[in-house]
């Protein structure tokens, strides 16, 4: 496709130079994807102090594999990671430490092998198939997208967690994650700074919103345990239950078994939900790429007995989700804090130093991507130029890569290939959506789409 045909979707104008310490702040609360300068884009490495401490952006891929697999033991995940996070995923995989975390990664791993995958996609494929079904009632008229694919996203997450439609708790599950994600869930300046030993002023009703959230979760759980028991695995709350380390044969505890359930709840709905907005707005704005998915798709069964067989035919589907991954990551930073002394691309690391990945720079670094800022998914065909695996790291990469990363794609690609199957999409307005980093990456606001039945 020729350059000057590319979608280049419109993106925050990055600063000129590095914001002052209180503006840097304020940005990492309400868009922290704002707050990186120009140059950022340009650099292999960015270093600078923001309060005293030593932060360096890395863009160097064999930097970042230096931190995230040669030497990872020297990373850890930061203070603020965990009081943010821990009240609402409790101590799962995701910050898990130590042998805690090597007992929960042997044991997690099974129930995430590409043998399950066909226990997801039927799931998938049948809260698809009832989207469209509510969708069409609608088509024809403007509507709010990305909360239907919000909706859609907690409905494919109980059903693949639990076995469980969504209609008892939905609704107190969506009130819970935005309430959240809205408030309690933004970095305040003192989570930032304080030690965990030390409470910051948010802490407090974070504390007061964890037995809430996690009574729910347990609910949800003593609830899908009433079913009846059937011989294969229906959904990850079997495999997980069912699953042992291979070293020690234990199993996960009550306690262990809720906190992998809440990780994957809450990982697995808010990703999924902004990467397939993201798919469909840039798709909606690129008709000729649409047409291509829509040509892959026509004729293609897609119901829950066959979408397992089929997903390894949704080649340019699940090049667009790639390329809206990598476009708009929903983890846009990963940041670690050096435990000891080390070297990283020849930058000295003293201890306490913030080491920060950042996929939102990363992915449309100039050196490392040819027309960056263009919505192109021949980036990920057959055929294409291979991409280095620590220039693209929409799920992370080493031992704490994301272990639900091929879900979250086929989840993604079979609810892309339904909708463009059944419905031409357009955005009803030329006000462009932003993106805003703050837990995800988020539109600035929800555009009107149309959908028209093909």
């Amino acid at each position: 496709m020729s350059q000057t045909l590319l979608l280049r979707p419109s993106v925050p104008e990055p600063p000129a130079g590095d914001l002052p310490w209180y503006r840097a702040f304020a940005a990492f609360r309400t868009n922290a994807i704002a707050a990186w300068p120009a140059e950022a884009y340009e650099l292999e490495f960015q270093s600078r102090r923001l309060v005293g401490r030593h932060r360096l952006l890395v863009n160097s891929a064999a930097a970042i594999r230096h931190v995230l697999v040669d030497n990872h033991a020297n990373y850890r995940r930061t203070p603020a990671t965990f009081r943010i996070l821990r009240p609402i995923i409790g101590n799962g995989l995701f910050l898990s430490t130590g042998e805690d975390w090597k007992h929960q990664r042997r044991t997690v791993a099974p129930a995430f092998a590409p043998r399950t995958i066909p226990v997801i996609a039927r799931h998938v494929a049948t809260a698809a198939a009832e989207a469209v079904t509510a969708l069409s009632a609608d088509a024809g008229g403007p509507i709010d997208l990305f909360a239907a694919i919000q909706h859609l996203a907690l409905e494919i997450a109980g059903r693949s967690m639990f076995s469980l439609e969504t209609r008892r708790h939905g609704a107190e599950l969506r009130s819970r994650l935005m309430r959240y994600g809205r408030g309690l869930g933004r970095p305040y300046v003192l989570d930032l700074l304080l030690p965990l030993s030390i409470p910051s002023p948010r802490d407090l009703p974070r504390a007061l919103f964890r037995p809430g959230w996690m009574r729910l979760i347990d609910r949800l759980i003593a609830e899908r345990r009433r079913l009846p028991t059937e011989e294969a695995p229906r959904d990850l709350l079997d495999l997980l239950a069912a699953a042992r380390d291979p070293e020690t044969g234990a199993t996960f505890s009550a306690t262990q078994l809720r906190d992998q359930v809440a990780t994957m709840l809450v990982a697995g709905h808010e990703t999924t939900a902004v990467t397939l907005f993201w798919s469909l707005y840039l798709l909606a704005a690129a008709p000729a790429e649409q047409e291509k998915v829509a040509a892959e798709v026509a004729g293609l069964e897609l119901g829950p007995e066959a979408a397992a067989e089929t997903l390894p035919k949704l080649v340019q589907t699940r090049a667009v989700v790639s390329e809206a991954l990598r476009l708009y990551p929903p983890a846009f930073v990963m940041v670690r804090e050096a435990i000891g002394a080390d070297t990283v691309g020849g930058v000295p690391i003293t201890p306490g130093t913030l080491v920060m990945i950042t996929p939102w720079v990363l992915h449309r670094h100039r050196r490392l991507w040819r027309d960056p800022d263009a919505f192109d998914p021949s980036r990920f065909l057959p055929g294409a130029p291979p991409i280095d695996r620590f220039a693209y790291l929409p799920f992370g990469a080493g031992p704490r890569v994301c272990v639900g990363a091929q879900f979250a794609l086929t989840e993604a690609t079979l609810v892309l290939a339904t909708l463009v199957q059944n419905f031409r999409l357009t955005v009803e307005t030329t006000r462009p959506v932003l993106p805003v980093g703050v837990i995800t990456t988020q539109p600035d606001h929800s555009p009107p789409f149309t959908l028209t039945p093909r």
